[in-house]
């Protein structure tokens, strides 16, 4: 199963480092519920569209680490790694995400399908949004539209092999 890992430029150096990062893990899939979530505005959205959907939810899940990891760049980070079904499960917290997941084992980077990291002239806009980020989830439309402009950037897409040469310009 494809998985989305909120990350910060910290733990995807960790991941370099190690070769791992250490389960349990939390991220985002396409869940069940992910998918009735936009069947209902869209029945004939298809699991690329869904994918995507996941991507988003763990890169504003990446402001939130960015704002507990003060020596990260100040850059959305994303990691896609592919796992065994039998290691993903629902989140089991109530207030858990449309497609939030618990990785039980851990994230080689044999897993690792891509990392997915905002460039630099998104630096501004997120380290405007890792400040109001949760402000923005308990429902602030000032801090929302902050959070929006960081969300307005397109993550670059990177190969496995491309990630140790990224983070060394960072």
């Amino acid at each position: 199963m494809r998985v989305y890992l909120p990350a910060t430029t910290t733990v995807l150096r960790t991941l370099m480092d190690e070769g791992r990062l250490s389960g349990p893990t939390r991220g985002f899939a396409v869940t069940p519920q992910l998918r009735e979530f936009y069947a209902l505005t869209d029945a004939d959205v298809d699991t690329e569209e869904l994918e995507y959907a996941a991507l988003l939810n763990a890169a504003r899940s990446s402001l939130r680490l960015l704002d507990v990891d003060p020596g990260a760049a100040r850059r959305r980070v994303v990691v896609a790694a592919d796992v065994a079904d039998a290691e993903v499960s629902p989140s089991a917290d109530p207030d858990a995400e449309r497609g939030e997941v618990q990785i039980s084992g851990d994230i080689g980077i044999r897993d690792v399908a891509s990392a997915h990291i905002d460039g630099s002239d998104a630096e501004e806009d997120v380290r405007a949004a890792v400040g109001v980020v949760l402000e923005a989830d308990l429902g602030s439309d000032d801090a929302q539209f902050v959070v929006d402009q960081a969300e307005g950037h397109e993550l670059a897409w990177y190969a496995t092999q491309e990630i140790g040469p990224v983070l060394e310009l960072l």
